[in-house]
């Protein structure tokens, strides 16, 4: 993929008409410092008309017509849920559309397990059909059932190993001890990296299956009471989910780098022999794991291993042999994005882009769409100020992605057929599971850390005071220092880093737009399964609806300040910070390794970035003469960490400072191309991404540099 770079002219400095300097970061009545704005008031007020319009009660109702039916992406209730959010938009005021792509998507035909003991007994057979007490949608027939969407298909008999969270120490561990998994089934549980991850490991260790089950220790009764009695997973609920190798690269296996669109010809299809696994991958309840991992001999589970099924775990092989059937229906077909525009009075060609996945495996109370409720009441508020003859500066883009699920398909597709626009685009914000609990938490890049605390200040919390307040008091009991210098508020609140797994991943490690991911949290043990439904959220996450409020108005305001602002307002000084303690890091990891690399032209390079990160913060207080120029140079910086080469061994991701981890899938490495080389004790491909990351941050000190000076 071509990246734009685009410097800033240093004659405009010259050529163009001087203003006296004035001071950007206005506060608002109650002291809250707001870059980017030299007078906040109009936009303290604007916020504040926002603010009264998302209701509680319309994301109840509108959640409640979500969930309605099962609606894996493709299907026609999928299909009914777009045009909902399509007629939404449209009545907001927003210019809406519905874009098509055709993708590889995998239905089940069949998926069964059955176990034996050596004699031929029967252990178990599965997956047991789902049931509680009283829940009134498990038995709606159009309920996928359990598997993992890009499993291969097949039909085999094997002996079982168990794995532990199937994550790369634990298949070590297991060589360690000489348990060989080649030609067996691996049984593992769920947490600790991508589902995909496991079945990847296990795939190059050789074994010939996987059974993923979920551990009570990890969601079940081991943490409290479960469904319908508590938040909790039942005995019988599966998790369901992908194993695309999204470590790889997302969204539709047959066209890493170019859009999927219904016209695309099969011709520019590719096998999607590097993105998905070779191997059956099946998920199962811990009912129905349980007969396998109390049969199972060989030695005794190590110190970590044991969960909280009532027996002893064991490593096998031996006791139990169990088959696997996976019958797979792997066809091209339909998924739907919608697209609500405003469009921008000043720099429409800029987009500030809010999107939230609509497809769930189930019901998607919780994952996805509580945050499409979250959306469409911020979108209800963004319309509320439309009718008030309000437009924004910058184009505010509303997306409603589908096929997540399956592979971040929606997001990817529609990044790869409009990568020169979001060349300009300057944020994209994220809700996934919008809702599961009170506690709100958020992760981005640096340069928008300071943004999120500011938005936080102004939404109120339903606790009492304003969401930052709450943020913080959660926070009291648990912070701990981030290993940089780093400003008050960041030192106080852990905002996390960027992998994986959600709809930011195209944007920001393809393509480089600046991204952050909210959440609401709490106890949630039905992730994935029949249990996401209306009548849980509204016993458990939040029967009130108060925090669907709460982040629509979170999101609703992110959208507003971002496209109002005059001046961009990232914080490139804690970036800067942040990527001279990660290449510190790196340098102690790779002495205790014993791998001689030079360090000092990144280390060099990270405060070259950090001095232009300090100049360019000056020039955003007080900017004098072009601020479009310093606009540009302030958004290309992120394009800067953009390498067009691609990380090793996985090209379609771009970005040097974040990347999800090849081993974890959902945690962020950082400068990954660095990390993963000296993890793989691998010294020359460490000094060549060293200069890659070396490069990138001269570029980034270049592009800064440029701004305009008064």
């Amino acid at each position: 993929m071509n990246v734009r770079k685009a410097l800033v002219p240093f004659f405009f400095s010259v050529l163009l008409p001087v203003p006296l300097p004035v001071r950007l970061g206005a506060q608002t009545a109650s002291g809250q410092n707001v870059p980017g704005y030299a007078n906040f008031t109009p936009e303290a007020q604007l916020e504040n008309q926002f603010l009264a319009v998302p209701s509680a009660k319309l994301a109840g109702e509108e959640l409640k017509t979500l969930t309605a039916a099962p609606h894996v992406a493709a299907t026609p209730e999928d299909h009914k849920t777009a045009l909902y959010v399509a007629e939404k938009f449209h009545a907001a005021g927003l210019d809406t559309s519905i874009v098509p792509y055709r993708v590889l998507i995998d239905w089940p035909k069949e998926v069964r397990v059955e176990a034996y003991d050596p004699a031929g007994k029967l252990l178990m057979t599965g997956p047991t059909r789902v049931h509680v007490n009283g829940d009134p949608y498990q038995n709606d027939p159009r309920i996928v059932m359990p598997y993992n969407a890009s499993s291969a298909s097949g039909d085999l008999t094997a002996d079982v190993v168990y794995a532990n969270y199937g994550r790369l120490e634990d298949f070590n561990e297991l060589a360690a001890r000489h348990i060989d998994v080649r030609g067996k089934i691996v049984i593992c549980r769920y947490g600790a990296n991508f589902r995909g991850v496991k079945v990847f490991l296990a795939e190059q260790r050789g074994a010939v299956g996987v059974i993923i089950y979920s551990d009570p220790q990890d969601d079940g009764y081991f943490r409290g009471d479960v469904w319908p009695d508590g938040p909790w997973r039942p005995a019988t609920a599966v998790q369901r989910g992908s194993v695309q190798y999204l470590f790889k690269f997302p969204g539709d296996p047959e066209t890493p780098g170019v859009a999927s669109t219904p016209d695309l010809p099969d011709s520019a299809r590719q096998s999607p022999y590097n993105a998905q696994p070779h191997i059956i991958s099946i998920p199962l309840s811990y009912h129905d794991a349980a007969p396998i991992l109390q049969a199972l001999k060989g030695p005794g589970a190590p110190e970590g291993w044991q969960g909280a099924l009532p027996f002893r775990y064991h490593l096998g092989p031996g006791g139990v042999k169990v088959h696997l059937v996976s019958k797979q229906d792997y066809q091209l077909r339909l998924i739907w994005d919608v697209i609500g525009k405003v469009p921008g009075s000043q720099y429409p060609g800029d987009p500030v882009i809010v999107g939230n996945h609509r497809d769930a495996w189930t019901f998607g109370a919780v994952d996805p769409n509580s945050g499409t409720a979250a959306m469409l009441e911020a979108v209800h508020g963004v319309g509320a100020l439309l009718k008030t003859g309000w437009r924004p500066k910058r184009t505010i883009l509303f997306c409603s992605w589908d096929g997540e699920e399956e592979g971040l398909i929606g997001s990817t597709e529609w990044v790869e057929q409009n990568a020169a626009m979001l060349q300009n685009a300057v944020a994209y914000f994220n809700v996934d599971i919008g809702v599961s609990g009170p506690d709100f938490t958020a992760a981005a890049v640096p340069s928008l850390k300071q943004f999120i605390l500011g938005v936080t200040r102004a939404v109120p919390s339903p606790k009492g005071g304003t969401v930052y307040d709450q943020w913080l008091q959660s926070h009291a009991e648990h912070t701990q220092h981030p290993g940089f210098d780093a400003p008050p508020e960041i030192a106080r609140i852990h905002i996390g880093d960027l992998g994986s797994g959600s709809d930011y991943t195209p944007f920001l490690q393809h393509i480089g737009v600046p991204s952050d991911d909210i959440s609401s949290e709490g106890p949630y043990g039905v992730y994935h399964s029949t249990f996401d439904d209306f009548d849980w959220f509204t016993h458990e996450a939040d029967p009130q609806f108060v925090y669907l409020q709460e982040m629509a108005r979170v999101l609703g305001v992110e959208a507003v300040r971002m496209a109002d602002a005059e001046v961009l307002p990232y914080d490139y000084v804690s970036y800067a910070r942040e990527i001279g303690s990660y290449i510190d890091a790196a340098k102690s990891k790779a002495q205790d390794d014993n791998l001689a690399l030079d360090f000092a032209p990144a280390q060099s390079a990270a405060a070259q970035f950090l001095a232009a990160a300090r100049k360019v913060q000056a020039l955003q207080a007080a900017p004098a003469g072009n601020i479009d120029a310093l606009n540009s140079a302030l958004r290309q910086t992120e394009t800067d960490f953009i390498n067009p080469a691609g990380l090793p061994n996985r090209p379609w991701y771009k970005h040097v400072i974040y990347a999800p981890g090849e081993y974890t899938g959902y945690a962020a490495v950082v400068i990954p191309g660095v990390n993963e080389a000296i993890d793989a004790h691998d010294a020359a491909t460490a000094a060549q991404q060293l200069a890659v990351l070396t490069q990138a941050l001269d570029r980034a000190a270049e592009t800064l540099n440029s701004a305009p000076a008064p």
